[in-house]
């Protein structure tokens, strides 16, 4: 079954780009700005990716915030983060990007577009990945700087078809950015929020009500909310959980408790995504598996769920039933278990 598996098509919704740099490449862009850095060795990163829990992880992803110096290591970064996709054999990422946590350290957005672009570009060349920007407008930092991206946005919107809030959600409620994300949909973009992950069910119900979302980020803890289940399924708000993230940072104890079985039986429209693969140790192909070890997934369960990504993606209508075609395909062709 896990061989078959890896030759699942896939498509990724839920990736953050930094959280998805390899180690030695965090290592070569620190040597590249000649920064001190808290590590000197994988080993030294792999230890500090151990989390106490949600609140650390935020913490550890600032400090690799602080080692990017340069607005060129994005495209090197996103390239190898595509190269990684398609090795799990996805076909189509929506790449996040928290633009903001850059520009406070001094860099450029129209640089960081391009060279995450320029990465974008050579992937679908090289390994046939297609990828587009979703930016992260970092809840942490507030509304005020979500509309300062926004201005940015309107200046330089190359490939970018939507907007996040993710960060400290136990901290900074949905509910101020209201004015940010009625901007963003006059913009043409689409609506996504982290929700449910380090905060209880209100936050997602503030996401729906204040922010207007077509997708929530994690959402978990909309299982201690009937009333919430029941919405997100008549009004087909998708959701983009990401299992082994759960785990890593404690929102869930294990996989075999978390809630994307419930969520799936009852007919909520669920993804699986990596988060930031590099700090959790994964990738699709290991949360395909571990949804199958120990949540008993079949085969056909994990290839809807797949079809569920491309239904609900920001793509255009006709390339979503041209890459639907292709997914049932390569799904029809499959080898025997």
């Amino acid at each position: 079954m896990e061989h078959i598996i890896k030759g699942l098509p896939k498509a990724e919704l839920h990736i953050h780009t930094l959280g998805s740099i390899r180690l030695g490449t965090l290592l070569a862009v620190i040597d590249d700005a000649g920064i001190d850095a808290p590590f000197e060795s994988v080993e030294d990163i792999e230890e500090l990716f151990q989390y106490r829990n949600f609140t650390h992880f935020i913490s550890v992803y600032s400090q690799v915030v602080d080692c990017i110096t340069n607005e060129s290591h994005f495209e090197r970064i996103v390239l190898e983060m595509l190269e990684d996709c398609a090795r799990c054999n996805v076909r189509y990422v929506e790449a996040s990007f928290s633009a903001y946590d850059h520009i406070e350290r001094g860099m450029e957005f129209p640089a960081m577009v391009d060279a995450l672009n320029r990465g974008i570009r050579k992937a679908k060349r090289q390994f046939g990945v297609e990828s587009n920007i979703r930016i992260d407008l970092v809840r942490n930092a507030g509304p005020d700087a979500g509309m300062s991206v926004l201005d940015l946005i309107e200046e330089k919107p190359d490939n970018i078809v939507s907007v996040d809030i993710g960060g400290s959600e136990d901290k900074v409620p949905p509910k101020p950015f209201a004015p940010v994300y009625q901007r963003a949909k006059q913009m043409g973009l689409h609506l996504v929020a982290h929700a449910g992950e380090a905060a209880g069910p209100q936050s997602i119900w503030d996401a729906l009500n204040h922010l207007n979302v077509e997708r929530i980020g994690h959402g978990v803890t909309a299982r201690e909310d009937p009333e919430l289940m029941k919405h997100l399924k008549d009004k087909k708000i998708a959701i983009e959980m990401c299992p082994v993230s759960n785990v890593r940072t404690g929102v869930v104890s294990d996989i075999a408790s978390h809630p994307i079985r419930q969520f799936f039986d009852s007919g909520l429209l669920v993804t699986v995504n990596s988060d930031d693969p590099s700090f959790f140790h994964t990738d699709l192909n290991n949360e395909f598996t571990q949804l199958h070890r120990h949540l008993d997934f079949s085969l056909e369960e994990l290839f809807q769920i797949s079809l569920n990504s491309i239904n609900v993606s920001f793509l255009p209508r006709q390339r979503k039933v041209e890459l639907r075609d292709s997914f049932e395909r390569e799904y029809e062709q499959l080898g025997p278990l």
